[in-house]
């Protein structure tokens, strides 16, 4: 196989892998709180096949992982009294059996013990710890800051934190987000809670059609190219036969 077909196989399997991620996108354009993702893509250069002439080296195209788009969600209103909407570049934190992840999903509801946890069942971390709610003594209210009450008395504050750097935070599963490093959140002082409200996902579905379509004749283009290629190479041979 000659430094063509190469090149264009390693465009053909980052291509194969952004057409998965574009994909997801769509497919999520309706979870709460869900980020839109891009793939990115290196140049990695490599000696070439031995050539009377020819480019050195040879750049070959390599997966470089994913981006993602950060930009806030529309707020949809659902009259939740536990669904909350993050206003600002905060996460909630809540407690897995795996650890400490992150996530912008609202979705939350109160487990049979009281405590406010997320639709997996995995618990809402406050400031300072689990929050426990007491459902005998009426409705709850979640202030902008976070804070809980009952009756008029505070019960705990939803935590909201912050990262310095986001692109710390890789995908979980749950639509959930682990922090990689070892750098700490802090809390967000500036971002605002919205009660009975959820943060859609900032997926914009036409966009994402559209560069599926551009992927998807990108691959048209270099399978075409290759098969020239290998067409290429073919005659050549069978002329050389001829020679001989």
């Amino acid at each position: 196989m000659d430094n063509t077909l190469y090149i264009s196989l390693s465009r053909q399997m980052t291509l194969r892998r952004e057409m998965d991620v574009i994909a997801n996108n769509i497919a999520n354009a309706d979870t709460t709180g869900f980020k839109v993702e891009n793939l990115l893509v290196r140049t990695e250069p490599a000696k070439p096949a031995h050539m009377a002439d020819g480019p050195n080296p040879v750049k070959f195209v390599l997966d470089d992982g994913v981006a993602r788009d950060f930009t806030q969600g529309s707020m949809q209103t659902t009259g939740g009294a536990f669904d909350l909407a993050i206003e600002g570049k905060g996460f909630f934190k809540v407690e897995t059996a795996a650890g400490e992840r992150f996530t912008r999903d609202g979705r939350f509801t109160l487990s049979p013990e009281g405590k406010l946890v997320t639709q997996a069942g995995d618990p809402v971390q406050g400031e300072s710890g689990e929050i426990v709610v007491d459902p005998a003594k009426g409705q709850v209210a979640i202030a902008q800051d976070g804070t809980v009450s009952q009756a008029g008395t505070k019960i705990g504050k939803v935590g909201v934190f912050l990262f310095d750097d986001r692109s710390v935070l890789a995908k979980d599963q749950g639509n959930l987000l682990k922090n990689t490093s070892n750098a700490q959140p802090n809390p967000d002082t500036a971002g605002r809670l919205h009660q009975g409200m959820l943060e859609g996902s900032n997926v914009n579905p036409i966009l994402q059609i559209t560069r599926m379509i551009e992927v998807s004749r990108a691959y048209e283009s270099v399978v075409k190219t290759m098969e020239n290629t290998a067409d290429l190479s073919r005659r050549a041979v069978e002329r050389l036969g001829r020679v001989a």
